[in-house]
């Protein structure tokens, strides 16, 4: 993997190792060898997409091939999975946006969440990040990765300790051992994403026994980068889509489901339409779906 130069502003010191595969993977702020880097894996090779791909391949058909959660059954049809602008996402995300896509109400509930549910000292893995993270500031963990498709965001996230740059629509695969982080969050970013039930599945198998995954939205998107169920659906059918996600997964727990909307709201889909390219005066809604690998860790309060 390779990263672009000529960053707008001074970053941070980078340093950058190589993993098998030819992975690369990039610490900020402090030489590699001051900390020792997450374990990686050689994996078996899995099918992949691309973003332009008009017949896309199935992932449940080399689930059996991955160390990762058994695949039950693909939620998505073929046409569920397109896109309005077929163009590769890294084409798309190329310039980096250094705005956050969701209100201040929305990033509070999401911290407030991180800091309920993401125990200090944990290995956090950041998917589909940007140059903020949402993590409490109060909270120190063990490590923090980040993944995106634009390495100039990444660099400026001053919470992580490493990043990745990977389209997740053209190869799901994860370069990381199993059972390898306690936490894997997504925030505002699941509809893009062309086969989520393969990415689950990774998350799955990244995670540690009783490790959470959650994952955050809004109304808010880039329309033509949006998926069609996504794109096509209500906020209340966006919520099942990422249930039915957790739910082709073999090994997740029941998904739960925190919600939080305005006092004035509209769910309608062209209120939906309005409030994603910026027309709607409201505040944007919060929605989270989390599950835990295997079970859900019960930890007793310190008094």
């Amino acid at each position: 993997m390779t990263t672009r130069t000529g960053f707008p502003t001074p970053l941070p010191k980078i340093s950058v190792t190589f993993f098998p595969d030819d992975v690369s993977m990039l610490s900020i702020g402090a030489p590699l060898q001051a900390r020792p880097p997450p374990p990686m894996a050689r994996l078996p090779k899995i099918s992949a997409t691309s973003s332009s791909d008009s017949n896309p391949p199935s992932p449940a058909a080399d689930a059996s091939s991955s160390s990762a959660g058994k695949i039950r059954r693909l939620v998505l049809t073929n046409e569920g999975r397109t896109k309005l602008n077929p163009t590769p996402d890294r084409d798309f995300y190329d310039f980096p946006r250094f705005v956050t896509h969701v209100d201040d109400g929305f990033i509070s509930a999401l911290t407030d969440l991180y800091r309920e549910r993401l125990k200090a000292g944990s290995e956090v893995l950041d998917l589909m990040s940007s140059w903020v993270s949402h993590l409490p500031p109060e909270v120190t963990y063990k490590w923090v990765i980040g993944h995106g498709l634009n390495a100039q965001e990444l660099a400026r996230n001053p919470r992580l300790d490493y990043f990745f740059v990977k389209d997740l629509n053209r190869e799901q695969e994860l370069q990381f051992a199993s059972c390898s982080f306690d936490a894997v969050v997504c925030a505002v970013s699941v509809q893009y994403l062309q086969w989520p039930e393969k990415v689950f599945s990774e998350v799955f198998r990244i995670l540690k026994p009783g490790g959470v995954f959650i994952v955050s939205f809004s109304n808010r998107l880039f329309y033509e980068k949006a998926i069609s169920a996504w794109r096509d659906g209500s906020d209340y059918s966006r919520i099942q889509l990422v249930v039915q996600y957790f739910q082709s997964v073999d090994g997740f727990t029941q998904p739960e489901i925190i919600k939080k909307l305005p006092k004035q709201f509209d769910n309608s889909l062209l209120g939906g339409i309005m409030s994603s390219i910026g027309a709607s005066s409201g505040t944007d809604p919060f929605y989270a779906v989390i599950a835990y690998r295997n079970f859900k860790p019960v930890y007793e309060e310190v008094q």
